[in-house]
């Protein structure tokens, strides 16, 4: 077994053309073998078989006319017929001997020279008179002895005995052997020589195209490819040139429908590269190869081309660009760009967590994967630079694939500048807002201070008048001139807090309590021109926002409602309609907060204007035209959308939608 083993190994790992030949060799050998064995028998016993009919010949020719001789007695010419029988042309080295008996036995005349021997005079004929052959050994041979009856009428007078050599009838055999092996071998070398030419005929262009795929393995595609038309060249193929240029036979672009092919599909029409040639499997592999080595070379150029052109504008873009990697969160690569704006060097940043950078929304991988595998923005996220100081980026992440591994590629705008800039504007709103406000909050400041006037006034007047203020009475000046003082201190807080810069941070606001700190402030001054308020809270969840930035919102929408108001009716129009309807909510893990005033309305050309910078309805002098570009921007920092649905003549109705901010308990909840 282990001999078949071994030959089975050195067969499987031999070349092709070797296999072919050993195994066209090994059928012609085994059909040799069966020729030969098949035709040295056929042939041997024919030799052998047509020997003996010439012995038995010999013998009746003998018998027939040496039967006279016997019945005459005549010895001398029985003798002289046998002897000249055996020295007939070649019989003196086929026939050994020849022997006559008469009826008993008795040997009348023979050709030996020696002893007869007993084991030859016992060979006697076969039943019936009948031919005897039988292999007898006469001194150191052996012979075939050939017994025949020798008749005369009905009556056998005697019998012949022809010896035939067994050592010539050996030779001539081995003769016919050696001829027919030297035969056979020959016709075993012409079929090895015509196997082993027909086999690397065979085999030649699997070898060539063996060598070829080898050295493009190797990442060697210059190496050239031969056809029946010489070297051929594939950057003479017009889409190899012109990479703008789509390929006849391999862009999934084009379109197949006869009759609506493409321009620019017109000049490959006629391709001289992509070619299906008639013939066998080998010429059909050869085209085949061919015609993919072609495609490899013409797509790989592109890629080749397309790669220089995207590393190119990743190394030379003007913002920072990272690739993420989202089996551990490391950075696998960063463009120069980065260097400047964190203050790593690229060979830092490689490995460095991303998380490092952007504490708060450094998990992009994350969010991506959570998502529904596009690309995802990230509006005005902190980064952090190598020394800890924070800034304001815009961050888009897309999923990409790179180098095997599912990696985000990262995109990060500074907008620092930008953020001061938007705060700075917003600050300004403030302080205008504060300053039309002055009014209504003096008032609303100046009922307090009456009421605490009148009740010091009061008991002051009792004392100097010696009079005894009931202790009940007291208890009440006291408890009012203190809620008062909380009135004015609660009023005075508000006031600092919406004129404070707000910062941008997130924090968890409770809608409600942001549109009545507004109205803490708005209220009086509305009411004085005739603008009363309608108010439909409901308990909401919190959100994820800036109170501070979120009033201004608030702020921005009752004063627009206000002018609009103002703009429909007179305040000492007793008939008219002055109302401001605010509404809150939660519905489908959003809430949601609506300003609804009864002014005159925006016209239908100007809804998709109004959030605009710089565009306004009022008259000039009213307004800048940043109040609602300011709040939009303001609620889509916060994930928020505005929508406006407003009839002309009869009110605009501001909706506000914040996603609710689920925390980890919330969110436990909920799965629940």
């Amino acid at each position: 077994m282990s001999l078949i083993r071994a030959i089975e190994r050195r067969f499987g790992a031999a070349s092709f053309q070797n296999k072919m030949v050993l195994s066209m060799l090994a059928g012609i050998m085994f059909i040799s073998v069966m020729i030969a064995l098949v035709a040295r028998w056929i042939l041997v016993s024919s030799l052998t078989d047509e020997l003996e009919q010439r012995g038995k010949s010999i013998a009746h020719s003998i018998a027939d006319r040496g039967g006279v001789h016997i019945l005459d007695d005549d010895i001398p010419q029985l003798l002289a017929l046998i002897f000249d029988e055996v020295r007939l042309q070649e019989r003196r080295h086929l026939i050994s001997y020849i022997i006559v008996e008469d009826q008993e036995g008795t040997v009348l005349a023979h050709t030996m020279t020696r002893q007869l021997p007993d084991e030859l005079l016992d060979h006697k004929l076969a039943e019936e008179g009948r031919d005897s052959v039988r292999l007898v050994r006469v001194g150191h041979t052996q012979v075939y002895d050939i017994a025949a009856p020798i008749n005369e009428g009905l009556y056998r007078i005697g019998t012949v005995h022809v010896g035939l050599s067994k050592t010539h009838i050996d030779s001539l055999v081995s003769k016919l052997r050696v001829a027919f092996l030297g035969f056979i071998s020959g016709v075993v070398l012409i079929a090895f020589y015509l196997s082993h030419r027909l086999s690397r005929s065979i085999t030649r262009p699997i070898h060539d195209l063996t060598v070829i795929a080898d050295e493009i393995s190797r990442g060697n595609f210059d190496t050239p490819v031969k056809n029946s038309d010489g070297n051929w060249d594939p950057t003479q193929c017009p889409a190899y040139k012109d990479t703008d240029l789509p390929c006849w036979h391999f862009d999934l672009s084009y379109d197949q429908t006869p009759g609506h092919m493409a321009d620019e599909y017109r000049n490959c029409n006629r391709c001289l590269f992509y070619r299906k040639r008639q013939g066998d499997e080998v010429v059909q592999l050869a085209d085949s190869f061919r015609n993919m080595v072609w495609s490899i070379r013409l797509y790989r150029h592109r890629l080749r081309e397309s790669e220089e052109k995207y590393r190119s504008l990743f190394d030379s873009g003007p913002d920072p660009v990272f690739v993420v990697d989202c089996s551990d969160g490391t950075i696998v690569d960063a463009n120069p760009r980065t260097e400047e704006l964190y203050g790593y060097s690229r060979s830092e940043l490689k490995g460095m967590p991303f998380e490092a950078l952007a504490a708060e929304d450094g998990t992009v991988c994350a969010q991506q994967l959570d998502g529904e595998g596009g690309c995802a923005y990230f509006p005005k996220v902190i980064h952090y630079r190598r020394q800890g100081e924070p800034f304001f980026v815009n961050m888009h992440a897309c999923p990409i694939s790179y180098r095997g591994r599912h990696a985000i590629i990262v995109g990060v705008t500074d907008i620092t500048e930008m953020i001061e800039k938007d705060a700075q504007l917003i600050q300004a709103g403030k302080m205008k807002s504060l300053g039309e406000m002055s009014a209504g909050i003096a008032h609303e400041l100046n009922q307090p201070l009456n009421a605490i006037k009148m009740g010091s006034e009061y008991l002051m007047m009792m004392q100097e008048q010696g009079r005894e203020v009931p202790e009940n009475q007291q208890r009440e000046v006291i408890a009012e001139i203190s809620a008062q003082v909380d009135r004015v201190s609660e009023i005075i807080r508000t006031l600092r807090g919406f004129g404070r810069k707000a910062d941008m941070v997130r924090e968890d606001v409770d809608v409600n309590r942001a549109v009545q700190a507004v109205l803490s402030l708005l209220r009086r001054q509305f009411e004085l021109d005739d603008i009363r308020f309608v108010l439909d809270f409901n308990e909401v969840p919190p959100i994820l926002a800036q109170s501070n930035r979120l009033q201004q919102v608030i702020l921005n929408l009752l004063t627009n409602a206000r002018d609009a108001i103002n703009d429909m009716s007179s305040p000492i129009a007793t008939k008219a309609d002055r109302r401001i309807t605010i509404r809150s909510g939660a519905a489908d893990g959003h809430v949601f907060v609506s300003v609804e005033d009864t002014g005159q309305g925006i016209p239908e050309h100007a809804r998709h204007k109004v959030f605009e910078p710089f565009y306004t309805t009022k008259e000039a002098g009213h307004g800048m035209g940043l109040g609602l570009a300011i709040s939009y921007g303001i609620v889509k920092d916060y994930g928020g959308e505005m929508h406006i649905d407003s009839t002309p003549g009869r009110g605009t109705c501001f909706r506000l939608e914040f996603p609710v901010h689920e925390t980890g308990a919330s969110k436990r909840e909920g799965h629940a």
